[in-house]
């Protein structure tokens, strides 16, 4: 789907091969755009560069569903493919009334790069629905499910395309989708999706992964800059799965978490704040409104704080041309999917900020969603030990890769982590040829 044109303005950005100017924060062109600039340093072949940037399937379905007043909705819903060279598609379903075929396309790329980087057999794919799961009850959402399911089962299987939460989906939507798929095809298939329950296929350390893999990148970062990892100065921002577990994580390894925030807003408190009294107070609460321990800040205030680390683990498009410069962090640690716009990035780097970009901080939990996949289709089963172990030699690694190759290209980690993504792929698309 065609972007939107939209004109020129000083906080937007233009496609290499148009002549023309595009939102800054259009998901699907910043994330062409690093594209762009990787494939440039990589001097890749202009038909493999054509393959490489366009998705190899965008399905759209209309989802009916009954209500639970009687009446009939229609949804729609949405799955991509973007490559799969390399493996299964592999890319979480979300459920929000912003998903739209060109955020769902980015994400589904990012997801390309993001298996590759971390060197999983994955290809990259997602999935939305256009709905406000909020105010639907549990029938409806299952209803929902199972008929989205149903929609997009001809791309679905353990070999093929394996789902995953995203946003407002959870361990249960995807139990859902996992009986939908093997009521389909006659047998249980626990591998069809991952982010289970451990009850019936999931693996243990999933819930963990993503901010478990964010701490290991980060502590990484601050040894290589030189930075003792005990007492460094941490703030982030949304204090979900990702956020409040990388929080806990980063505490447990001696640094001071200074500000924590979601959607409410946040806390500031010089002297460290307990992120164990803080998640508690979130289960009680549900948010950190009234939270109290420290001093009331915005989102945005958040994260202009002259901090060690920063962690944005929220929404995306967070950092932009507008607040770039005024951000004081020494490292980015990038928890949630784009959270830096891609125009944004040019004034990070002149400020010298050390950016562990998204494809590779948050890689996680696709890890961990291959370790499920491979425990599944394996009928054996790891301790959660294994599993964090197999975790870290992972992110070690992959961060060791990208760090060695942006030294050795003298250009940021983002841009090595596109490269070393894309030159994978690549490799195996040269090795197996186009089919005629």
């Amino acid at each position: 789907m065609a972007p939107d044109l939209l004109l020129p303005t000083n906080h937007q950005i233009m496609r290499p091969d148009k002549d023309r100017f595009l939102s800054e924060e259009n998901p699907f062109e910043a994330m062409m755009s690093r594209f762009d600039r990787a494939a440039e340093l990589l001097d890749l072949e202009p038909g493999l560069y054509k393959v490489l940037r366009h998705p190899e399937k965008q399905i759209t379905v209309s989802i009916p569903v009954m209500m639970d007043n009687g009446e009939v909705e229609v949804f729609q819903g949405i799955r991509v493919l973007y490559n799969t060279s390399r493996g299964p598609a592999k890319g979480g379903i979300r459920f929000d009334l912003n998903v739209t075929m060109d955020e769902v396309t980015a994400l589904a790329a990012w997801m390309t790069w993001k298996c590759a980087v971390v060197n999983i057999p994955f290809g990259g794919a997602k999935g939305g629905v256009v709905c406000d799961p909020l105010k639907m009850s549990v029938g409806e959402l299952e209803r929902l499910t199972r008929r989205y399911t149903a929609g997009i089962i001809a791309t679905l299987g353990p070999d093929s395309d394996v789902p995953a939460p995203d946003v407002n989906t959870n361990e249960r939507v995807m139990a859902w989708i996992m009986d939908t798929y093997s009521m389909r095809v006659g047998h249980t298939v626990t591998a069809v999706v991952t982010g289970k329950p451990v009850e019936m296929g999931g693996s243990l350390g999933r819930r963990e992964a993503t901010g478990r893999g964010c701490m290991i990148v980060t502590r990484d970062a601050l040894r290589h800059l030189g930075m003792e990892v005990k007492g460094a100065t941490v703030a982030v921002q949304g204090f979900g799965n990702v956020g409040s577990i990388g929080a806990q994580l980063l505490q447990g390894e001696g640094c001071k978490i200074v500000a924590i925030s979601d959607r409410t807003g946040g806390w500031h408190n010089p002297k460290g704040i307990d992120v164990n009294d803080a998640v508690e107070y979130v289960k009680q609460h549900k948010t950190l409104e009234g939270y109290g321990k420290g001093t009331a800040i915005s989102n945005e205030e958040l994260l202009e704080l002259e901090v060690d680390v920063l962690l944005p683990a929220a929404l995306e498009n967070v950092i932009t041309t507008k607040n770039a410069a005024k951000i004081r962090a020494k490292i980015i640690c990038e928890g949630a999917n784009g959270p830096t716009t891609a125009a944004a990035d040019a004034i990070l780097d002149e400020k010298g900020i050390f950016v562990i970009p998204d494809i590779l901080a948050n890689a996680g939990g696709v890890t961990v969603s291959y370790f499920e996949w491979v425990q599944d289709r394996g009928g054996y089963f790891w301790t959660e030990k294994t599993v964090n172990d197999r975790l870290e030699e992972i992110m070690k690694h992959s961060f060791a890769a990208v760090l060695q190759l942006a030294k050795q290209h003298k250009v940021n980690m983002r841009t090595a982590a596109y490269m070393l993504s894309i030159s994978r792929v690549a490799t195996v698309h040269r090795l197996r040829g186009i089919y005629a």
